[in-house]
């Protein structure tokens, strides 16, 4: 029996067995040969109570063709997430679920937090998705299982895995603003149990001022990544899986050589960024049974060198974390207990105040019991000792009922999350004009969901309703021309919405309809009233058609549509206006070569065609630039090909 295949996937499934409720869906036919294990229940992701979305490899192989460079484009089409831009002058953005801030968004890598306890916007643009076998979702509160960083949602990105022959995959593609990318990936068995890939990487983006004003609106940037995999799978059960990465970049915005803002004097923004990284999953079946040990560990450091004008800003940031569990099953019972511990760090050689270094130690558990054949009830909770913020307690409970074609899941927990300097305005405009954190509380939420989905044959159809109320919500107060300070908001932000999705498969073709509805209103600054949150967009969907035949090639169309969203602080417009992007995409397959070609934004919709990015003033965070509300690299058209070796 060939070792990586049919058990790549359990291996892969196991590798991340103390995650909760991280599954990849498995067509029927294939379901009697995999038993897939990718929850800390080892359930199938059907039968999981927390609903999971999951980003196939299919799908993903879409979005690289459209955006080779990062992940950015395979969250932005998936509902109820939102990349919203947080630096125009470099580009950098963050990943919001289902209106939540995206600081409380906790990116993880299989299952580690290889980009950090708080993964910097930036670092949604440096992953590029060459490698990623999936990509999981869980929306909502997630604390009772992965602590602090976790209040809105969880994000894992699960890498590819070796097969039973010696792969690969080269990819050149080139853009018509002048960025090119190079990736590269290998993998290949290296015995009876142990497999191994390599990714790499090479990126590069020159600066683009679309409105002639002087500023940059397309940052320049040069970036290579490497990332090392080592995957071990055991006749008895055990695996093991190792990581290493390395990321180096450099990013160049603001204004152009010899052009100003608005006060005369040149503002240029830069930053500068090297990360190192490695981690480790492991499992260990005891005895005869089904009680299982895992261990998973990780470390990261980032280095950055910021620029805002005349000031450089040097530090970085670190991570550690570990954690033990055991699991285990009996009868219609699944259990799992562990202890976790997780160290965040930061450091400045520019504005020391800053310095925190956050330690919390951790215990969780989690048991699933199948009330009825049809019903499963699932229990999670976690408690957390943080150094500065005391004992938080993490509870989370979920219900399955399945009959037939039809699935019902409701879902509520409560989670929180300790703040840090890097909001979104501060890491646009840096630390120069804030004053030290003083005695802030940790951001507490309660989140609920109820979702009835169903997929019989060809259709396949979900509606989910959902809600979130956060106390302790931080924010930047004025407290002079060009100081600020971080504060905790009095009273509750709400958010409410719903998400809707229906699928129709025939044949070779797909049609995809979404529609995402949210409504979040926060009290008003001055604690007087609520207004609504800012660039939360009321209405979003989307229709994509795709066709594909297995090496013939692939034809899509998308058309996406973002209402309006009420804006802060900008002097041209109190609301965005609504607009629609359209796409199309073609792939042809040609022996081992595939030529891809791809339009997007055709109809070239620009934030700077209604208004300059450029504040008339400088903010008193520091800022020169406007929030983005829409599009700002306008229409782009990308074509390359993609070389796959060893099939």
């Amino acid at each position: 029996m060939p070792i990586f295949t049919r058990r790549a996937l359990v291996a892969s499934a196991m590798l991340c067995v103390h995650l909760p409720a991280f599954a990849q869906e498995v067509e029927a036919e294939e379901s009697e040969d995999i038993v897939v294990q990718a929850t800390r229940s080892g359930r199938r992701v059907q039968d999981e109570p927390v609903r999971v979305e999951v980003i196939d490899r299919e799908e993903i192989e879409e979005k690289i063709l459209m955006k080779p460079g990062n992940i950015a484009m395979i969250l932005s089409e998936t509902g109820g997430l939102r990349v919203q831009v947080t630096s125009p002058a470099l580009g950098a953005a963050n990943i919001r679920v289902q209106g939540m801030d995206g600081r409380f968004t906790q990116l993880l890598a299989d299952g580690l937090p290889l980009y950090g306890g708080q993964a910097s916007s930036l670092g949604l643009l440096q992953i590029p998705p060459t490698d990623l076998g999936q990509v999981e979702v869980i929306k909502g509160a997630a604390s009772a299982l992965y602590g602090a960083s976790a209040l809105g949602g969880v994000i894992n990105l699960v890498s590819r895995r070796p097969g039973d022959a010696t792969e690969g995959e080269v990819l050149l593609n080139a853009t018509t603003r002048n960025g090119q990318d190079l990736t590269a990936y290998a993998a290949t068995p290296i015995g009876p149990n142990w497999g191994a890939s390599l990714t790499g990487g090479y990126h590069r983006q020159n600066a683009q001022d679309l409105d002639d004003d002087g500023w940059i609106d397309m940052a320049r940037f040069r970036r290579w990544t490497a990332r090392p995999r080592l995957f071990w799978t055991g006749d008895d059960g055990g695996s093991l899986f190792v990581t290493a990465g390395v990321m180096d970049e450099t990013r160049i915005g603001g204004t152009l050589p010899g052009r100003t803002v608005p006060d005369g004097t040149s503002f240029a923004q830069t930053q500068d960024t090297q990360r190192f990284d490695g981690g480790l999953v492991g499992q260990l079946p005891l005895g005869e049974g089904d009680t299982a040990l895992h261990i998973r560990g990780a470390g990261m450091t980032q280095k950055h060198r910021h620029r805002f004008g005349d000031v450089v800003e040097n530090d970085r940031h670190g991570t550690l974390f570990g954690e033990a569990s055991l699991s285990g099953k009996m009868g219609g019972t699944n259990w799992v207990g562990g202890v976790a511990w997780q160290e965040d760090r930061f450091r400045s050689k520019t504005f020391g105040a800053f310095d925190y270094t956050y330690r919390v130690p951790g215990l969780f558990a989690q048991i699933e019991q199948d009330l009825l054949s049809e019903l499963t009830l699932s229990a999670s909770a976690r408690t957390d000792f943080h150094n500065r913020y005391g004992t938080q307690f993490s509870p989370r409970l979920s219900l399955l009922y399945r009959t037939g074609p039809w699935t019902v899941r409701a879902s509520g927990g409560r989670g929180f999350y300790a703040p840090t300097p890097f909001v979104e305005e501060i890491e646009a405009a840096g630390l120069s004009r804030l004053e030290p954190l003083g005695k802030l509380k940790a951001e507490v939420a309660q989140t609920a969901s109820f979702d009835v989905g169903y997929k019989k044959g060809p259709i396949e159809a979900n509606v989910t309703v959902f809600g979130s109320n956060t106390d302790n919500a931080t924010r930047l107060d004025v407290i002079a021309v060009d100081r600020v300070r971080l504060v905790n908001t009095p009273g509750v932000t709400r958010i409410r919405g719903g998400e809707a999705l229906l699928r129709y498969r025939w044949n070779a073709f797909t049609v995809t309809g979404s529609y995402v509805h949210i409504h979040a209103s926060e009290p008003q600054p001055g604690g007087i009233g609520r207004r609504i949150v800012p660039l939360t967009p009321r209405q979003t969907f989307g229709l994509v058609g795709m066709w594909e035949e297995h090496d013939k090639g692939r034809v899509g169309v998308e058309v996406y549509h973002t209402g309006r969203q009420p804006l802060e602080d900008n002097p041209y417009r109190r609301t965005s206006k609504p607009y629609f992007e359209i796409g199309l995409l073609g792939e042809i397959v040609v022996g081992k070569a595939r030529l891809f070609v791809n339009a997007e934004n055709i109809l070239d919709v620009r934030q700077t065609k209604y208004d300059s990015l450029l504040r008339r003033t400088r903010a008193p965070d520091g800022r020169w630039t406007v929030d983005v509300w829409g599009p700002t690299d306008g229409f782009v058209l990308n074509a390359g090909v993609r070389f796959r070796l060893g099939e």
